[in-house]
C-alpha cells in the first residue's frame, strides 16, 4: 500500500471488551507507530452503521474505510466501501471475526495494523440478501432467535464464545414452530419445514466447521443448508456435532447449492440473521452476488500468520 495513503477508522464502540475511550487510544497509538495516518471515528448509535459508515467515508474523504469490530460492523462498512468504491481495511475485535481470518488478517490490533501499512488490495465477492450486504452468512429460523438471546447474555456475561454456545441451548429449549418454506435455487424450487435455513458464503467458516460446500463457493456459487425438521433434543445435538466439527450430510442437515437464492416463507417479513446481526426483511428474500468485487487490504503473501485462510484452503486442495 502507498505509505501516503489516509485511513479513516470506523470504530464500533459496542464490540470488543474493552471501553471506547481506551480502544481509541490504543488504536490512535499503534497507528503513530506503525506510521498509518489515520482519523478515529465512533458512530453515535443512532445512525444504522451502514449509513454511519458511508458518512464517515464522506467526511474524512479517507482513501480507505477501516472496520474495527465484529463481523456485523465489517460488513456494514464492506457495503459502505463498496458503493462509495474506496478499498477497506480490517481491525477485527469481534466474538468469532471469520471474515478476517479467513484472509489471514491477523485478529491481534497492533498486526493487522500493520497489515493496513504493509499489505497488498485483494478482490473478494460480496454477497447480498435483498441488496444488503453479508460476508459469511445470512439465515432464516432458529438463527436469528439465537442471536436475540445472545445479546441478554452478553449484556449480563460479558462477549466470549462461551456465552455464544449457551446462547444456542437456551434458546433450543425454548423453541416454537419449524419454518414452511418454499426455497428457489437457480430456478428449483424445494418445498419442506424446517427450522433453520444458513446459506454460507465463508471457505473458511465452512472448513471450521468440517462442512461440506467448499467447492461450490470457489466456483461463486453459495451453500444453502437446512436442518432436519426433528425434536429439540435433535436440534441440540445437532448444534453440538456442528460446534465439534463433526456434523454431517444427511443426518444432521441437507445442502443444496447455487448462485441465485429465493427464500420464501409465505409472510409479509422475515427475521433475518447477517453476519451476527439480525433485521426484518420483506419477503420474499433473494441472495445473490454483487457484480464487482469489494477490495480489501489483506497480508502479502509472505507475510507469517498463525492463521489458515481461505487462500490456504483454496491452495491445498
Amino acid at each position: 500500500m502507498s505509505p501516503n495513503r489516509k485511513f479513516c477508522i470506523f470504530l464500533n464502540g459496542r464490540s470488543g471488551d474493552q471501553g471506547e475511550d481506551e480502544r481509541r487510544a490504543r488504536l490512535t497509538a499503534l497507528c503513530d507507530a506503525a506510521g498509518v495516518s489515520a482519523t478515529i471515528v465512533t458512530p453515535n448509535g443512532k445512525q444504522p452503521l451502514e449509513d454511519a459508515a458511508r458518512e464517515a467515508i464522506r467526511r474524512s474523504q479517507a482513501d480507505v474505510i477501516v472496520a474495527a469490530g465484529g463481523d456485523g460492523t465489517i460488513a456494514a462498512v464492506a457495503s459502505a466501501a463498496h458503493d462509495a468504491d474506496v478499498p477497506m481495511g480490517v481491525i477485527p475485535q469481534g466474538t468469532f471475526n471469520y471474515f478476517a481470518r479467513g484472509l489471514g488478517i491477523p485478529e491481534d490490533a497492533e498486526a493487522a495494523i500493520e497489515v493496513l501499512a504493509e499489505g497488498e488490495l485483494e478482490q473478494v465477492a460480496l454477497a447480498e440478501a435483498n441488496g444488503a450486504v453479508f460476508l459469511n452468512n445470512t439465515s432464516l429460523g432458529i438463527y436469528p432467535l439465537i442471536l436475540q438471546k445472545r445479546e441478554s447474555i452478553y449484556a449480563r456475561w460479558g462477549r466470549s464464545r462461551i456465552a455464544a454456545y449457551w446462547s444456542v441451548l437456551l434458546t433450543l429449549s425454548g423453541m416454537r414452530r419449524p419454518l414452511r418454506m418454499t426455497i428457489t435455487v437457480d430456478g428449483r424450487d424445494i418445498h419442506l419445514r424446517t427450522p433453520l435455513v444458513f446459506v454460507a458464503n465463508s471457505v473458511f467458516q465452512l472448513d471450521r466447521f468440517n462442512l461440506d460446500g467448499v467447492a461450490a463457493l470457489k466456483r461463486g456459487e453459495f451453500a444453502l443448508f437446512t436442518a432436519r425438521n426433528g425434536s429439540t433434543l435433535d436440534l441440540a445435538r445437532t448444534a453440538f456435532r456442528l460446534a465439534g466439527g463433526a456434523a454431517q450430510k444427511g443426518e444432521d442437515f441437507d445442502l443444496v447449492t447455487g448462485r441465485d437464492i429465493t427464500l420464501q416463507t409465505g409472510r409479509k417479513r422475515a427475521l433475518v440473521a447477517r453476519d451476527g446481526e439480525k433485521s426484518l426483511m420483506h419477503t420474499p428474500i433473494r441472495i445473490k452476488m454483487r457484480e464487482r468485487p469489494l477490495q480489501v487490504i489483506v497480508p502479502t503473501p509472505d507475510a507469517s500468520t498463525d492463521t489458515t485462510t481461505e487462500r490456504d484452503i483454496a491452495a491445498s486442495s
